[in-house]
């Protein structure tokens, strides 16, 4: 779909959160931009007068990741379009652990509203998996939706939902056939004007799919599932932004089939509150859970409160979590060391460097 001139940058999700951060000079003379694609050489930006291709560089990528542009981003342009000034804070990041760069953060999506967690009423559907994207979504502070996609495929929709109920009884949950846009209407309601929504899923699940319906237009290439395990294979090749006919925007993402956690202590908290609640009510403050004496989580799960399955993932994402966020923690380490040292190196005469 070719970018259409806008009437203003409210369209793009632009508030008061960003026009606060700019200076009187900045308002004057600089051009506020969404990142809505991010690509090895540069960025694609759009501001209120159109679309513009910026080159992004060396000096970004000398930066940590979380410091570089990422799609959802707002930046402030110079006068002539050409160059980046500066990187706006962000309203929310939601990011995951590298699978190419260990101990390095990926950053997914920025200044996203409402997260949809699509997963699909087959084999691909995975309570762990949810849970996993639920932590990202609240630590990020950003509203989670649950989307069970190919409700036409079972006879037992209510099964699905049912079992993604048990994660929160105040989760948002909406069941869909993503070519239908009669079920999807419930979502039209977080693509509302100046919002931004996320999808997080894996390949396969009808990501693609679901934006298609949405926009009305094919904006994204669609593939099959395989008949065996459910899976499919990956159709969306980047993150991209898509303004949608309500003015709402949808960020669409390759499927993950890892999406390592790092540095969300709190989301974690948030995601298995009911077994964090269980725990304050142990006799011993340093319960494992296991055999000790009084303890109200091994009391719940005997009584049926609390699924075993439900401890044993929270007990998992705390040490992965615990584990990523001190590799990230000892790679930032080495970076400001490095950035010191070549600081020393700057400084000295050249007759001194060698």
């Amino acid at each position: 779909m070719a970018a259409q001139p806008l009437e203003s940058l409210e369209l793009l999700g632009w508030s008061r959160l960003f026009q606060a951060q700019l200076s009187e000079q900045e308002l004057e003379s600089s051009i506020p931009a969404r990142v809505f694609e991010v690509h090895r050489s540069g960025l694609v930006l759009r501001h209120a007068q159109g679309e513009v291709e910026v080159p992004v560089g060396g000096r970004w990528f000398q930066r940590p990741p979380e410091e570089r542009p990422t799609v959802g981003d707002w930046l402030l342009l110079g006068a002539d379009q050409r160059s980046i000034e500066r990187l706006l804070d962000r309203a929310s990041l939601i990011k995951r652990m590298s699978v190419s760069k260990p101990g390095e953060v990926q950053l997914i999506a920025a200044n996203v509203d409402t997260l949809l967690l699509v997963s699909s009423c087959n084999a691909d559907f995975n309570l762990s998996r949810l849970e996993r994207y639920l932590a990202l979504a609240h630590e990020a502070g950003v509203q989670p939706v649950v989307v069970l996609t190919k409700a036409d495929l079972t006879v037992d929709t209510d099964d699905y939902r049912m079992r993604a109920q048990s994660l929160g009884s105040d989760l948002l949950i909406e069941v869909v056939n993503a070519l239908d846009p009669v079920t999807l209407e419930p979502l039209r309601y977080w693509c509302r004007k100046g919002q931004t929504v996320a999808l997080l899923g894996s390949s396969g699940v009808g990501k693609s799919t679901l934006i298609n319906t949405l926009a009305g237009v094919r904006l994204q290439e669609t593939g099959a599932i395989r008949e065996a395990d459910g899976k499919g294979r990956h159709t969306t090749t980047h993150r991209s932004l898509n303004l949608l006919p309500e003015a709402g925007m949808l960020l669409d993402s390759p499927g993950m089939r890892e999406l390592g956690i790092t540095d969300v202590q709190s989301g974690l908290a948030s995601t298995f509150d009911d077994v964090e609640s269980l725990t304050r009510l142990c006799r011993f403050a340093n319960c494992s859970h296991r055999s000790e004496p009084g303890c109200a989580v091994r009391n719940a799960i005997e009584s049926g409160a609390l699924d075993a399955r439900r401890l044993d993932s929270y007990r998992k994402l705390l040490r992965e979590e615990l584990y990523n966020s001190e590799t990230v923690a000892e790679r930032h380490a080495r970076h400001r060391q490095w950035s010191r040292k070549v600081k020393q190196v700057l400084r000295k005469p050249d007759s001194e460097r060698s």
